[in-house]
């Protein structure tokens, strides 16, 4: 795309860009480089922290609907320690889920 074909905004958005030798580049991306590394470590650390935290017991009797029928949370183990529940919102006269969930 040509200077005179981009609109004045992508034009202004182009000359502002710094542009520099490879050396300078390369020097400012390990710099990045290490802040995405220490991001990831606290990202990492955050969620250690999270799998730590405290378990709350479940006294409330929960009923879902399953493929087969009503089943309870103990049902829904069935005899496992560990269970994987993905989280689907539809609201009422929705014709579709929520893009988000």
């Amino acid at each position: 795309m040509s200077t005179q074909t981009k609109t004045p905004v992508a034009r202004k958005r182009t000359l502002e860009h710094a542009i520099v030798s490879r050396e300078e580049w390369v020097k400012t991306r390990k710099e990045l480089l290490k802040k995405e590394k220490e991001f990831t470590r606290q990202r990492d650390e955050l969620s250690r922290q999270r799998r730590a935290l405290p378990w709350v017991k479940v006294e409330k009797p929960y009923v879902f609907d399953a493929p087969h029928g009503k089943k309870t949370f103990a049902d829904l183990f069935d005899g496992r320690s560990q269970l994987i529940i993905y989280h689907f919102m539809l609201a009422p006269g929705w014709k579709e889920g929520c893009e988000k969930s």
